[in-house]
């Protein structure tokens, strides 16, 4: 069965979908051993868990393989993968055979469900979908596709999950419409307000134009973070406690748990014992201390803002909250009651659809490779890094504004590019791609496993708060300009404008001053997102 596949990677869970050519739509498509099934209302669908066990005679366990072999809790087994690769945690788990890194783990776990998937579908040279937070920064995009190459899929397309899971939901979506989309997953919340526009000649009819973008880092692997934190307070321990440590797996399974249960019941209690030693660790919690665990951290907060903010971009594009014809909630932390609430408050539940929350975005992606179109802008800053002229460190200039729509019709901006030595023979241009700083859901402490595989609470650096705002995109390439003869200090030599062409690439222009020529015309330099 050949076909045009989609693979939507999650922090907790992943979804496979392929393009239907006779039903004009993505489905789900199930993989054996690694997939199971899962049941929302009348609709049943497959999703494979995103976790990944490294056996110690070398085999690996992917997905419900690891449930299986009752292996979600062994400090060999990595989740949560998706959160940490994104937030370039470079920290490795250690084993005794080998050191794991996320960024290792999650591309093993990938990898083997990409050729699984493409076996099964008999897929060769068929372009596949992948799908990316709205707030995905470039070095996330980056490792996604090169894990696609390195399993010899080098034809690829990609979709941020927001605009994805608008086409996802299928027949209720009108052309002429707009939308919102709620995607609460388990490593982000992405908020994106779409308009859904006629397509002349398209056997699909849609395509879908993003009006307003909004992200913050706050998803359910958070939310397991803050019921770690509570089960410690009730047992009056702390998290670098010896028994804590080495329990600190199992309790975050029962979290993890918990979550999912209050979505549904009034109450759950817990009871946690140590398999050694006489140890117990207890907790109860009803919804409405959910509710106020919730309240306490600001996630209605941070919530409200990332609606508000992807509001407040779509009205700077003539569309106001009453042209939302419906708001679409995806990911499943947005099955959580007191978050459909809080959607449910703003919009109206009779503008709040609810029945597609974990196959939304692999469904869209399917669609989108099968030719789907979408307009789309640029949804980050981006800065040009330059001396400050108090020659005390660095200042940046921005070059490209959130919210720009591309392909560029005219230049965005043209500065002049100095030498900074006698002799200069190699010039360049620094370009960071520059994130929002608004990330309090991580109120400076975040969730990370040592060396030893014991999950703690650790504060984070300012300058690994600073390192997530600003990425140097072009650190491997800084110098592209040639001075011949070589320049003087201080001396204005190049004349460089930018553009922005229709795959999202920067371009450049240059005119060196000294001998008047254009020495580049419309030359990439990054790839923007």
């Amino acid at each position: 069965m050949a076909g045009r596949l989609a693979i939507d990677f999650g922090t907790s869970n992943t979804v496979i979908a392929v393009w239907d050519e006779t039903k004009k739509e993505g489905a789900p498509f199930h993989i054996p051993d690694y997939g199971y099934f899962h049941q929302y209302g009348s609709e049943r669908f497959s999703v494979v868990p995103s976790l990944i066990h490294y056996a110690p005679d070398k085999r690996r366990w992917i997905g419900g393989q690891v449930f299986q072999q009752q292996l979600y809790d062994s400090p060999r087994t990595f989740r949560w993968m998706k959160r940490y690769i994104a937030n370039r945690n470079t920290r490795k788990q250690k084993l005794p055979e080998q050191d794991v890194s996320f960024f290792d783990a999650g591309k093993d776990f990938l990898s083997a469900v990409l050729l699984f998937a493409a076996q099964e579908l008999g897929i060769q040279d068929e372009e596949i979908a992948l799908t990316v937070p709205v707030e995905a920064f470039e070095h996330y995009e980056n490792w996604l596709t090169g894990v696609a190459e390195a399993v010899g899929m080098p034809r690829f397309r990609v979709i941020d999950e927001a605009s994805a899971a608008a086409l996802g939901y299928g027949a209720h979506i009108q052309p002429g419409d707009v939308y919102l989309i709620f995607d609460f997953g388990g490593g982000t919340l992405d908020v994106s307000v779409v308009l859904i526009e006629e397509q002349a000649g398209s056997q699909v009819g849609r395509r879908c134009r993003v009006l307003g973008k909004a992200g913050v880092e706050l998803g359910g692997a958070t939310i397991d973070q803050w019921l770690f934190q509570e089960i410690l307070r009730q047992n009056n321990r702390q998290d670098y406690d010896e028994d804590v440590r080495s329990m600190s797996r199992m309790l975050l399974v029962e979290c993890e748990r918990v979550k999912e249960l209050l979505s549904v019941q009034e109450r759950v209690e817990i009871s946690v014992a140590h398999p050694e030693k006489n140890v117990t660790f207890s907790a109860a919690f009803t919804q409405a201390q959910f509710e106020e665990m919730l309240d306490e951290h600001d996630a209605f907060t941070l919530i409200d803002q990332a609606l508000r903010r992807a509001l407040r971009h779509a009205q700077e594009r003539g569309y106001d909250q009453d042209h939302i014809k419906a708001a679409l909630m995806v990911g499943g932390s947005s099955q959580i009651p007191s978050i459909q609430k809080t959607v449910k408050r703003m919009f109206g539940k009779e503008r709040v659809m609810l029945n597609r929350p974990l196959d939304a975005v692999a469904r869209g992606a399917a669609a989108f490779v099968a030719g789907v179109d979408f307009y789309d802008h640029i949804q980050h800053d981006y800065a040009i890094r330059h001396v400050s002229r108090g020659k005390t460190g660095y200042e940046f200039r921005t070059l490209v504004q959130r919210g720009t729509p591309y392909p560029t019709e005219t230049p965005l901006d043209n500065f002049l590019v100095k030498a900074t030595h006698d002799g200069q023979t190699h010039l360049g241009i620094a370009i960071f791609e520059v994130g929002e700083r608004s990330r309090k859901a991580a109120a400076g402490v975040e969730l990370v496993f040592d060396p030893s595989g014991a999950a703690r609470l650790a504060p984070m650096s300012p300058e690994a708060e600073e390192q997530r705002t600003y990425f140097w995109m072009n650190e491997q390439n800084p110098t592209f300009l040639n001075a011949d003869p070589p320049a003087v200090k201080g001396e204005a030599r190049f004349e460089v404008s930018f553009a922005i062409d229709g795959n999202k690439r920067l371009l450049i222009t240059t005119k060196d001053i000294h001998s008047g020529a254009t020495v580049l015309r419309d030359y990439p330099v990054v790839k923007l997102t």
